[in-house]
C-alpha cells in the first residue's frame, strides 16, 4: 500500500485531503505535518474526524518524512514548497504541490505576481495538475503543481473551446464567485464573520495573481496568446465556486458543435458532467465533491458564448484533483476515494 503524507495538513485544503486519503482504498496516510499544531492529534484539531483519523501531527523533518512516505503532498502557501519540494524529489518522492509555486513553466510569469522563485531547476519537471486535460504528461511526472482553484473553473470550461479554436480568444471574461474557504484558514480581518455575511463583493479586479496563471494554460492549448480580464467574487458562504465565462465565438456555431467538443474532449471522464439543456449549474450540486458542472447558453444576437462552470473550490479546486492526479501518476482507478455521493441538501 501506498504511503502517503500531508505536509500543512490542518489547512482547509491539507484537512480535505485528510478527509479524502483517509478513506482511500489503495494508499495509508503515514505523516501529518503542521508547524502550529506539532504534537497534537489530528481529531483535536477537527474533531469531526475523531474515530476515523489518529495519527498526531508533528514538524517536518526531511529524513523523517522521505524514510515514511512514498507520494507526499505540500498544502502549504506559496514560497514555503520550492523550500522543501528539491529535498523531496531528490530522495525520490513524487509530490503534488497545492500552492502556485509549481504551476509555471516560465518561472518570470510566477514571479511576477508572486516572489522570486528558488527552485527554477524544477520547473523543467513539473506538470500542471489539470486532471482531465494533461492526463498522459500526469502518468508520468514526479512534481504536480496542483491547480488553483478559480483556474480550474476557468479552464474546464474553455480548454476544448481554445484547443479547437471555437472562440475568439482575446477579451475573454471571467468572472467567479468563491466560498470564504478558498481566502484559506489563517486569520484575516476581510474573513471574518460579520464581514462576509449578508454581503457579496468584488475583489482584486483585474489584478488577481491567478490570471497569469490561466493565460499561459490557455496559451499553450491555443497556440495564440490567450487574454482573460478575471473578476472574482467573495460569497457569504463555506465553500462552493462559480464561473460564468464570456467570449466571442470565432464563427456561426450551432449548439450541438459546442455540446460535442465539450463532451468528446472529457468523454469517459467521471468528474465533468455537462448539461445538453442549457441549465445553469449550482454549487449545492457539487458540494464535497470532485465534479465540476458545466453548462452553456449562446447569446445569438451578440455572437457571445456563456460557458459557466460550478465546483467545490476545496475538492475539484484543491484536494480532490491532487489525489485524481495522484491517482493517475500510481496507475490507480482515476475515481479511486473520490466516489464521493453529492449531498441532497
Amino acid at each position: 500500500m501506498t504511503r502517503v503524507g500531508v505536509i500543512g495538513a490542518t489547512g482547509y485544503a491539507g484537512a480535505e485531503l485528510v478527509r479524502i486519503l483517509a478513506g482511500h482504498p489503495a494508499v495509508k496516510l503515514s505523516v501529518l505535518t503542521s508547524r502550529q499544531y506539532a504534537g497534537v492529534p489530528f481529531h483535536e484539531i477537527y474533531r469531526s474526524f475523531t474515530g476515523a483519523v489518529e495519527l498526531e501531527c508533528e514538524a517536518f523533518s526531511m529524513d523523517s518524512v522521505c524514510d515514511r512516505t512514498d507520494i507526499v503532498f505540500t498544502a502549504l502557501p506559496h514560497q514555503l514548497p520550492m523550500e522543501i519540494v528539491p529535498g523531496l524529489h531528490a530522495n525520490g518522492k513524487k509530490v503534488i504541490d497545492l500552492s502556485a509555486d509549481f504551476r509555471f513553466s516560465d518561472a518570470g510569469a510566477y514571479e511576477s505576481v508572486y516572489t522570486a522563485h528558488t527552485a527554477q531547476d524544477l520547473l523543467a519537471h513539473s506538470v500542471y495538475g489539470l486532471s482531465e486535460v494533461f492526463t498522459d504528461r500526469i502518468k508520468t511526472a514526479d512534481i504536480i503543481g496542483n491547480p488553483g482553484c478559480y483556474p480550474t473553473s476557468v479552464l474546464l470550461p474553455l480548454a476544448p473551446l481554445v484547443r479547437e479554436g471555437i472562440v475568439v480568444p482575446s477579451a475573454i471574461i471571467a468572472d467567479s464567485k468563491s466560498g470564504v474557504s478558498g481566502a484559506g484558514r489563517g486569520l484575516s480581518v476581510a474573513s471574518l464573520y460579520s464581514e462576509v455575511a449578508e454581503s457579496f463583493k468584488a475583489y482584486k479586479v483585474a489584478a488577481h495573481r491567478h490570471e497569469p496563471e490561466m493565460e499561459e494554460i490557455l496559451s499553450g492549448l491555443a497556440g495564440t496568446a490567450v487574454d482573460i480580464t478575471f473578476v472574482p467574487h467573495l460569497l457569504p458562504m463555506s465553500r462552493g465556486m462559480e464561473t460564468t465565462l464570456y467570449a466571442a465565438l470565432s464563427g456561426d456555431i450551432a449548439d450541438e458543435t459546442l455540446y460535442e467538443c465539450l463532451a468528446d474532449c472529457y468523454a469517459g471522464r467521471r468528474f465533468i458532467r455537462i448539461s445538453k439543456t442549457g441549465r445553469p449549474p449550482d454549487t449545492r450540486n457539487v458540494r464535497g465533491t470532485n465534479y465540476c458542472d458545466l453548462g452553456f447558453v449562446v447569446d445569438r444576437d451578440h455572437g457571445r458564448l456563456i460557458l459557466m462552470s460550478a465546483i467545490d473550490n476545496l475538492v475539484k479546486g484543491a484536494a480532490g484533483q491532487a489525489v485524481q492526479n495522484m491517482n493517475i501518476m500510481l496507475g490507480l482507478d482515476e475515481q479511486a476515494g473520490l466516489d464521493l455521493t453529492p449531498f441532497p441538501v
